[in-house]
């Protein structure tokens, strides 16, 4: 008999979660998959508990309640929050992680995901094509705790055989919400802005080229890594994950094809810093060797994609 699988899914109230667990109930089941967040998500189909990461206690008495077998940890303070208050996000980052791979280490999980970001790159990691292992020297806290993160992942699998899966994350695009605290969060803001006002603020410049991924891309990468056979995963960081690499003036000049009143200008911020500091394009050969990942949206069906999905939401 196949093992039923129960999920819990931590920070599940984010960008990602909510339409993570959306998925993955249509997979496993709706009462088979519970989430979790420090606030209630308010438009939930299925089991939620309230969870702050950092109870580590909470935590195991879920995990023991719902005899959990997969969690999938989202539960994070993003990169451009994250440089308002360093010292919570290196806790919520971190040791709300840590309790995680404590309780996997007891056996009471048998899978784990955890999301990286491109966060982890900086000035050292070559920023076009990036390799799968190469220099990192990341310059936000967000990006020093994931990668850190990374390098726990590693460790508690070769030292206590915890299988733990992750994925380095470009910028995400999803019509589902508005993302928020995230440097790539232009690249959603602006589809909201050209059907709404027909003008956008960049708070990038315009040739500033970073790499993305349209949400079910994203999704479907998640769950395909999370599925593989535990042989087929040979890396224990966490793999580089690939959609589409573009600037703010590309996407506007996407957009305009289909908003031809469209106008775009710049102002830079600190989130500027952030970007450069950043990866351009992503060489993902390992997950497409390994798992056989492949992406099915570029930039011309992303944005044909989320603008008509925006005009029947807003």
């Amino acid at each position: 008999m196949t093992k039923r699988e129960r999920i819990l899914v931590t920070g599940a109230s984010g960008q990602i979660g909510t339409v993570l667990v959306q998925e993955l109930r249509s997979i496993y089941g709706i009462d088979q998959v519970i989430e979790s967040d420090i606030k209630h998500p308010g438009n939930s189909d299925g089991p939620f508990v309230g969870l702050d990461i950092l109870n580590a206690q909470r935590l195991g008495e879920i995990v023991d309640d719902f005899e959990i077998t997969q969690i999938y940890h989202l539960a994070a303070i993003l990169s451009a929050s994250g440089e308002w208050n360093p010292m919570k996000t290196w806790n919520v980052n971190l040791n709300g992680y840590l309790s995680i791979l404590e309780l996997a280490k007891e056996k009471r999980i048998d899978k784990i995901f955890y999301p990286s970001t491109i966060a982890v790159f900086g000035k050292t990691t070559p920023r076009q094509n990036t390799p799968q292992h190469t220099a990192m020297l990341p310059e936000t806290i967000y990006g020093i705790s994931k990668q850190s993160g990374e390098l726990l992942s590693n460790y508690y699998n070769q030292k206590y055989g915890v299988d733990v899966r992750s994925l380095r994350y470009p910028g995400i695009i999803g019509y589902q919400s508005i993302p928020s605290g995230g440097t790539t969060d232009y690249a959603v803001e602006i589809f909201h802005y050209a059907l709404k006002e027909q003008k956008y603020t960049c708070f990038l410049a315009a040739d500033t080229t970073l790499p993305m991924i349209y949400m079910p891309d994203a999704i479907r990468a998640t769950i395909e890594l999370m599925e593989a056979p535990s042989d087929s995963i040979q890396v224990r960081t966490s793999y580089n994950l690939s959609g589409v690499s573009f600037s703010p003036e590309e996407i506007a000049a996407e957009i305009t094809k289909h908003i031809p009143e469209f106008t775009i200008d710049y102002e830079p911020d600190f989130r500027q810093k952030i970007a450069e500091s950043w990866t351009a394009t992503i060489d993902d050969t390992m997950a497409r060797e390994q798992w056989k990942w492949k992406e099915e949206y570029d930039l011309a069906r992303i944005t044909e994609d989320m603008l008509v999905h925006l005009r029947g939401i807003l």
